[in-house]
This record gives structure tokens, sequence and C-alpha cells, in this order.
């Protein structure tokens, strides 16, 4: 048994090209505004390549072309942006507490952030068991899809949550669920997020609204009627230490 998605390599290559102009969104996003060659140098990329990225990006509204360079555009705007935190931020506030989840639970942990209508993986630490969940940084999930996606739905404002149940045949079981997330602060999954795992999730929040979504991921034969309750408290405590280090590092 596997609990990673094996895939063709075509399909592979275009999760690369697509992680790719992500990491090309996030920069804008994070540093509020910059030129295409300094995207350029920061990510290590031909011009080319990063003016490709930005004319997709541009054309569906995602980032907005501006007289100095490019920033976040008009439809982000209008989805919401939440919390004034940048991946970067996030990431290096979550990046040792992951690490310590980890090696407290032997299961792989992740975080995840909203980008518009989707939920994308920021970082991960993967479980040292040969059998183990992977999930890829820049990997991205609907919102509808999963414990950590719902999570980071159930949180968000409500023309999110309408926006992303649009797609949905029947919104109301979901608005039900989105609810019960909230009053319960976790949801877990079993199969939903990985073939084949269970996957807890707990939001990080801030005063001004969600910030993220962090998880631990199990094999189901790990992952029992014992691990899960185990995994809630761990997930909480990692929560409150990404918090109290985000607030340690002032304002963005």
């Amino acid at each position: 048994m596997t609990t990673a998605r094996d895939r063709p390599p075509e399909e592979a290559a275009e999760d690369t090209s697509f992680a790719r102009g992500l990491r090309v969104f996030l920069t804008i996003a994070d540093r509020g505004e910059v030129r295409a060659d300094e995207l350029s140098s920061l990510l290590d990329t031909p011009l080319s390549t990063i003016y490709r990225y930005l004319r997709t990006l541009t054309e569906f509204g995602f980032v907005d072309r501006q007289e100095g360079g490019y920033r976040v555009g008009p439809r982000l705007h209008v989805l919401g942006a939440g919390p004034t935190v940048s991946a970067e931020e996030l990431i290096r506030a979550a990046d040792p507490v992951l690490a310590d989840l980890t090696t407290e639970t032997g299961e792989t942990s992740f975080i995840s952030r909203r980008v518009g209508l989707g939920a994308l993986c920021l970082a991960q630490h993967p479980s040292s068991h040969p059998l183990r969940v992977a999930v890829e940084a820049g990997t991205t999930a609907s919102l509808t899809l999963g414990a950590v996606a719902q999570v980071l739905l159930a949180y968000a404002p409500e023309e999110i949550q309408d926006a992303a149940l649009a797609e949905v045949a029947d919104a109301e079981p979901m608005r039900r669920r989105l609810a019960a997330i909230v009053e319960a602060g976790c949801a877990d999954d079993d199969g939903a997020s990985f073939p084949g795992a269970v996957t807890v999730a707990i939001p990080v929040l801030r005063d001004d609204g969600i910030i993220a979504a962090i998880a631990l991921a199990a094999p189901t034969d790990r992952a029992t009627r014992r691990w899960v309750p185990g995994a809630r408290r761990a997930l909480r405590d990692a929560a409150m230490a990404i918090e109290t280090s985000l607030r340690s590092q002032g304002p963005s």
C-alpha cells in the first residue's frame, strides 16, 4: 500500500510548472510589488519564463501590472486576501514547530494556507517510516476536499465560502460540515486527502483571521482511534506555538 499518489511523468511535469507559477505569485504577494527582473533573480528563473507566468497570472486577474512592477491583482482582492502574513514569515515560524511535531508523533506534518479558492501546501516534515504520507510543497487542493482545505474554508470569509461552494452540487451538507469544524476547532478525514491515510487538521489563527492550517497525516493502520485524539492535542499545541512565534515577529 502507498499513500503517495502515483502520477505519470507528464502530470509530474505539469505539477512542476504549476508550482513554479505559484512561487512567482507568492513572491509578488510577499513583497507587495516587485519587478520582473527581480523575480527572475529571486527565483533563479529565466526572465522569459517569468514573463510567461506573469502574462498568465495577469490574464486571470491574480496579478496586476504597475509602472514599477507587479502586485497582487483585483481578483485576489475580491476573493479576500486574509491576514497579512507572508509565506516566508509563516514558513519561518512553522518549520521548527513542524519538525518537533513529526518527531513527537512519528508522522508527516505540514502547513497549508488559502490562496484564492485553493489550499496551497507551504512546507512539510515527512515521517521517517518507510510507509508514509508525502505532501510536496507547492501542491494545491480544492477548498472543499479534505480536512486541511475544509479548515481553511470553514474559517474563511462568507464570500469565499459562497464562491467555493458554488461548484458543489448540494452545498448544504458542506455548510453544516464547515459549521461543525468551527465548533470543534478541528477536522479530520479518512482517505479524502490521501488514499489509505487519516488526516487531522487544526487552524492557525490571529486576531484578523485564519493564517493557515497545520495537519498530521498517517497511514490508516497507524492512525488508530487512540492516535486521532493525540494528534489533535499535539496539533493544538503546535498551532499555539506558531501563533506565539508570529506575534514575536511583530506586524508584517
